[in-house]
């Protein structure tokens, strides 16, 4: 299979990846983030974008408008959306409600809008609010592993090293995803765990 630009010098991936991005501050973030979708928006891939910081989303946006995008049609080739929306419905995160939204956006991007592939992104700093649903944010990356197949898509998860410090918490976050971005070189992760490994480790059902 081909390798496609991610939009970074030098990296490219497969269908199928759920890539850890680590780095530090909204200057990084953007770095890795708008290159990653405009690259996505020139191939005529569907892009997928959920944001927690605002600042974040109007960049976004802003992008949107630079490629002449109308995002408020559900057929879009850019999809901004916020964290509100989508992991913190009604002031909760739900494993099985956030798969099954991604299921939904990227089967209908590939299935009814004709898209060959999905670049979807999230930013996840919405986690280390406390509300409820967020304890349990490893075991439902860890059952994005097993969704990753269905389509083909690739998912980038963002963290802030300057918001996640908690060393146990970012070596949970490593256990699972089997690939890192990490000072613009994509990694295969040696400390991925498969997911049946993780989640039986765990012994959560996450609901």
């Amino acid at each position: 299979m081909t390798p496609t630009a991610m939009g970074l010098p030098g990296v490219h991936f497969t269908p199928g990846l759920h890539i850890c991005a680590f780095y530090r501050g909204p200057t990084q973030r953007d770095e890795l983030l708008l290159p990653y979708l405009r690259e996505g928006l020139s191939a005529g891939d569907k892009c997928i974008c959920v944001t927690d910081d605002p600042g974040a989303g109007d960049r976004v946006r802003a992008l949107a408008g630079e490629f002449g995008v109308d995002t408020s049609s559900a057929h879009a080739q850019l999809q901004p959306l916020c964290s509100a929306a989508t992991y913190l419905v009604d002031g909760h995160f739900a494993i099985d409600r956030m798969i099954g939204f991604w299921d939904g956006a990227m089967g209908a991007a590939v299935e009814r809008d004709g898209f060959g592939f999905v670049r979807a992104a999230g930013e996840m700093t919405w986690a280390l609010r406390d509300v409820p649903g967020t304890e349990l944010l490893l075991v439902y990356e860890s059952r994005l592993n097993v969704f990753l197949h269905r389509y083909p898509q690739v998912l980038l998860c963002l963290y802030d090293l300057e918001q996640f410090v908690d060393g146990q918490i970012l070596m949970e976050i490593l256990h699972t995803h089997p690939h890192v971005l990490l000072g613009g070189r994509l990694l295969d992760n040696p400390w991925y765990v498969e997911p049946e490994e993780y989640l039986a480790q765990h012994a959560l059902a996450g609901r």
